[in-house]
């Protein structure tokens, strides 16, 4: 078939955008939302069509996703697994079944990145201390949760975005016929391939992959930390987890940056601490170390500093505060005064939680140091501490501390059960709508239906999570990721004017091949090309309509291409410009481009081998 100039200019665009993103010119979300403003000046889109992806259900399903997991997150569920991930865990090789283990299924009903967010400090510090390269456990964490997220619907935002398509397909004009073969994907429809997927994958990276990975310190050893040590006590409440654990067991011994001084048990002094030693409830521990490590620590239920009487342990009312540091100077009215005496509560609303004193290495109690001027203090204290005391003649300089965010562990269980509710409603929503329309039906004598769409589950739990105070309004407008979101809206745009103006359709025709199987491996490896090149989202969204194109052409059923371009778009180890979770452990594992080509592509022509030959078994042309 011809091409209209409508049909070439979209072409063009396309293109366009692939020398774009590929060159690395410009910010993926604002060469999609580019090109999809210019089909629009130019007549190729209507303005509706510009912008229908925004609010496109996949779009908004993804949004309430992200909610979701950072509630996961500001709850300390993803802390708390990830703090019992490694456990005892002392070589490379059984770290990385750790690993395996936990990651896959959590990433198959989380979000991918805040669990590897979560996971690459502590890695990082279990690296250092076993001396352990971090690159042989960063590049596989990421795979890991890549593998993870084929398995469920939820487990990517890609499969999502595909489910979205497949509904307006069926909802657009000629949809009728699709109607039967593109309806939507299950909760865990895929999860017929994307098992096998994730257990050779991970079989992989414990075998052939581990062998390829280099062995490379990360750009925090290579350069230097040149951090305050702080002295800090902290008492074991009885409810902590720490509890009855030897000081090894829980990983209190050889922690980066931070050292065990003593213990001190019912007024005795345990120094120096085995590492057999038997944690006690009640027990104060005796921390000097740097900063990040004391939040890290402070971040644990029920280990709470003593150093100041004002500290709020509640993780309720902890809410409020914030970390903040503070340099004393000169004129204080502190100086000479210990900690303990201090009253720093009643005067500045704030609790002394460190102290740190340049050049030495503190070895008292903390409530029994004795403050001067140049000391600089961790303190807990209201998030306006900064701006009403920095020009304090009280202190020399006052700065916040990034990242130490008040945990709400008393919201733990209610998310959680959140959490087990949204997979309820995406494993069985139309059951459940059904059956709440039969009794709205018979109770009123009314006709409703009511269908529990994907979006429409997550923007619920989304609300609900917001409402049960897991996380707050604030942070969960932080957690919307609209880069990613305008990348997908933008994408949606460009798919439909591949569609529309039979440019899809076009460069199938041109394909001289007639065998579905050739066509659906080359929808896969072009799709998965197009991944490490561009973005998962956006080439999902092209290739699905060249896809739905393919399957037209050849008569088939189109379902298969529509997996393939779910999973190919999904797999992305090739770059780590392709998903976000490989750039992320891209700067802590000290890699080069190299080690993911090295590492990734096997890995990539294996999955292709399983995903061609499994996929028509699965789903029959």
């Amino acid at each position: 078939m011809a091409l209209t100039w409508e049909g070439w200019i979209t072409l063009g665009v396309i293109l366009s955008v692939f020398v774009v993103l590929v060159r690395n010119w410009a910010p993926p979300d604002m060469v999609m939302l580019s090109a999809a403003i210019f089909l629009g000046v130019t007549g190729v889109l209507e303005v509706d069509q510009v912008f229908a992806g925004l609010v496109n259900p996949g779009v908004l399903a993804i949004g309430a996703l992200f909610i979701v997991a950072a509630a996961m997150r500001e709850t300390g569920v993803i802390d708390m697994l990830g703090a019992r991930l490694l456990g005892s865990a002392r070589t490379e090789g059984a770290a990385l079944i750790r690993l395996a283990v936990t990651v896959v299924p959590l990433s198959a009903f989380l979000n991918n990145t805040p669990v590897v967010a979560m996971l690459v400090p502590m890695l990082s510090n279990w690296s250092r201390k076993h001396r352990v390269a971090p690159s042989k456990l960063l590049i596989p964490l990421s795979y890991m949760a890549i593998l993870g997220g084929t398995c469920t619907l939820i487990g990517t935002s890609t499969t999502i975005v595909v489910r979205g398509l497949m509904k307006e397909a069926v909802a657009g004009e000629g949809g009728a016929a699709l109607s039967q073969t593109l309806y939507p994907i299950s909760m865990f429809e895929i999860s017929k391939l994307g098992v096998p997927f994730a257990l050779i994958g991970v079989v992989y990276l414990l075998t052939i992959g581990r062998k390829l990975l280099p062995e490379r310190c990360d750009m925090l050893d290579q350069g230097g930390e040149g951090s305050r040590d702080y002295l800090i006590d902290m008492r074991l409440e009885p409810e902590c987890r720490l509890v009855g654990e030897t000081v090894e067991g829980a990983g209190l011994r050889h922690l980066q940056g931070l050292f065990l001084v003593e213990i001190v048990r019912d007024g005795a002094c345990i120094t120096p601490v085995r590492p057999d030693e038997i944690l006690h409830a009640d027990d104060v521990l005796t921390f000097t170390g740097v900063l990040s490590t004391i939040v890290d620590l402070e971040r644990i239920p029920g280990l709470v500093p003593v150093a100041d009487g004002g500290y709020e342990a509640s993780a309720s009312r902890a809410r409020g505060k914030a970390l903040s540091e503070a340099v004393i100077s000169d004129r204080s009215p502190v100086i000479g005064k210990t900690v303990r005496d201090a009253e720093f509560r009643a005067l500045y609303n704030a609790a002394i939680v460190a102290v740190h004193r340049g050049g030495q290495r503190l070895k008292n109690r903390v409530g029994d140091i004795v403050l001067q001027s140049g000391d600089t203090l961790l303190l807990q204290a209201d998030p306006h501490f900064k701006r009403a005391h920095r020009h304090s003649p009280d202190f020399f300089l006052v700065g916040g501390v990034e990242e130490a965010r008040a945990v709400r562990t008393d919201r733990a269980l209610i998310s959680l059960g959140l959490l087990v509710l949204l997979i309820g409603l995406m494993s069985f929503g139309d059951s459940i709508g059904n059956g709440l329309g039969r009794v709205i039906n018979s109770a009123l004598g009314a006709d409703i239906h009511i269908e529990i769409s994907v979006a429409l589950a997550a923007a619920l739990v989304a609300v609900l999570m917001v409402g049960t105070r897991c996380i707050s309004p604030a942070i969960a407008r932080e957690a919307l990721d609209l880069r990613t979101l305008l990348t997908i809206g933008a994408a949606i745009a460009l798919g439909t004017a591949l569609d529309q103006t039979g440019a899809a359709k076009s460069l199938v025709a041109q394909l001289p091949i007639e065998s579905p199987f050739v066509m659906l491996a080359v929808i896969y490896i072009v799709t998965s090309i197009l991944t490490e090149c561009v973005t998962t989202k956006g080439s999902a969204v092209i290739m699905f309509h060249i896809g739905l194109a393919t399957a037209a052409q050849l008569q088939v059923d189109p379902r298969p291409f529509v997996i393939a371009v779910i999973f190919a778009a999904a797999a992305s180890f090739v770059t780590p410009l392709g998903y976000q979770t490989n750039l992320m452990v891209y700067g802590p594992g000290g890699y080069r481009f190299s080690d993911y080509l090295k590492t990734g592509l096997p890995l990539n022509f294996v999955l292709t081998a399983l995903a061609i030959v499994l996929i028509p078994i699965f789903w029959p042309f």
